[in-house]
This record gives structure tokens, C-alpha cells and sequence, in this order.
């Protein structure tokens, strides 16, 4: 299924309007056409939660984010949308392959949020220039998981699968990753929900949409294992008819 069809899918699940079709279309495509998120709409590339790929779960995220931000002043829209598209592009496809973390804290489900703002801050830099939209994006996307925690770069190693990425960033965006992912800090982990409005509604779209449809009990437990048996079965089912 390609990008444009799922499109139509999400926004016949979420009811859009024309208007609101042509103004969310207005946000995310300068996001959704960068090569590396075009490879996260493959599921057999980054498969997420049963049938659905990354990509298609982000693009849902944002939708969501959209609806629930419709006519809140108090809230900018165009921000956490930008922070939906952003939270979950971490680097490698997690389920079944075959990454080995030495340390139970630094598997996907803690460190995930850090790549994923690693990864936006790389590829999508322009975003990032101004300090204080760069605080609340970089906030939102650490902190989506909550109340799962995230893993606190405490100055231990975090087993980050783009270290290097994060090696390379500006020092300013990342101490802002750094000083986020300490908040609220207990021992190797964060419990902190996001300090912004924006990175609240990410965090609430995102269990709104896991929770109606991608939700399965083996994809949440690879979500911290990184193995899901019955997407092996379905990858390998599929394989077969083609």
C-alpha cells in the first residue's frame, strides 16, 4: 500500500474535512517525503504493531493530534503535529532484529524516544534552529511514551542504535536531549510526562491510536524484547505467497 492510500485511509478513519485534509497535508509533507521516512511506510522494513507499519502508525499519531488540537488556543497545532511525525522515527526496525542490549534498560521501549529525537534533529535540522520550538519538539518526542519511562543519559551507556548521530548533533540540541531525558530521573530511568502541551497530546494520540488498532499483547512485549514470534509467522506466511 503505498503513501497516498493510507492517506485516504486515515483520513476517512478520522473523518477530516477538505479544509482540515488540505491544511494537515500543509504540515506533514515536507516531513513525510524524506527518504528515511518513506522507508518507515514499508512494513516489511519497519513493521510496528501487527499488520501496521511505522509509518502509517506515525502518520495516524499525527492525524489524531490534529483532531485533538482543532480550536485549542492554548495549543499549537502545527507543533504537535510536528512532534507526532517525529516520535517514533527511531533507527532500526526493532521486532526480530536480532539487537542485543546488554543492560534491560537499554532496550526499544526505554531508548527508543532518544533516537527518534536524534534522528528528527538530524534529518530535519531546520525544525530545530529556533531554541525554544526546538525544547518543546525535542520534549514532546522524548517524553511520548509516558507513564512508560524513557532511559536517562546519565552518563552511562545507553546502547543507543545512532550513537554516532547523536555524537554529531549541535551542542545545543544535544544537552536539550540530554537535560529532557533527566527530568524526574530515578536511578537509569525517567518518569516524566512532557513539560508542554503539544507534547501531551503526542503522548495521549499515541495510546489513543496503539490502544483502538495496532494494540496486540505480542507487539507491546516486543516492544521491550524485541522479539515478536507471531510476526516471524506472518513474514514468513506472506514470503510464501509471493
Amino acid at each position: 500500500m503505498d503513501t497516498e492510500e493510507i492517506l485516504i485511509r486515515i483520513f476517512d478513519r478520522y473523518k477530516f474535512t477538505e479544509e482540515e485534509k488540505e491544511r494537515f497535508l500543509n504540515i506533514i509533507s515536507p516531513i513525510i517525503c524524506h527518504e528515511e521516512f518513506i522507508k518507515r511506510m514499508d512494513n516489511r522494513l519497519y513493521p510496528h504493531h501487527g499488520p501496521t507499519s511505522l509509518g502509517e502508525h506515525i502518520i495516524s499519531d499525527a492525524a489524531v493530534a490534529f483532531k485533538l488540537t482543532e480550536n485549542k488556543e492554548y495549543i499549537d497545532q502545527e507543533l504537535a503535529v510536528i512532534i507526532a511525525l517525529f516520535h517514533d522515527l527511531y533507527e532500526k526496525p526493532w521486532q526480530n532484529a536480532g539487537i542485543i542490549k546488554n543492560s534491560f534498560f537499554n532496550k526499544h521501549g526505554f531508548t527508543h524516544p532518544i533516537e527518534a529525537a536524534v534522528n528528527a534533529a538530524t534529518w530535519y535540522s531546520d525544525y530545530f534552529k529556533e531554541t525554544k520550538r526546538a525544547e518543546i519538539i525535542i520534549d514532546g518526542i522524548i517524553h511520548h511514551m509516558f507513564p512508560f519511562p524513557v532511559r536517562a543519559l546519565n552518563g552511562s551507556n545507553a546502547e543507543l542504535n545512532n550513537d554516532k548521530k547523536f555524537n554529531e548533533l549541535p551542542p545545543k540540541i544535544r544537552n536539550m536531549i540530554i537535560l529532557s531525558s533527566l527530568r524526574n530521573r530515578i536511578g537509569k530511568i525517567s518518569l516524566a510526562r512532557s513539560k508542554y502541551y503539544e507534547g501531551r497530546v503526542v503522548a495521549r494520540s499515541d495510546k489513543m491510536v496503539a490502544f483502538s488498532k495496532d494494540f496486540t499483547i505480542s507487539g507491546s512485549i516486543a516492544c521491550v524484547t524485541g522479539v515478536n514470534k507471531k510476526l516471524e509467522k506472518k513474514i514468513d506466511k506472506e514470503n510464501k505467497k509471493r
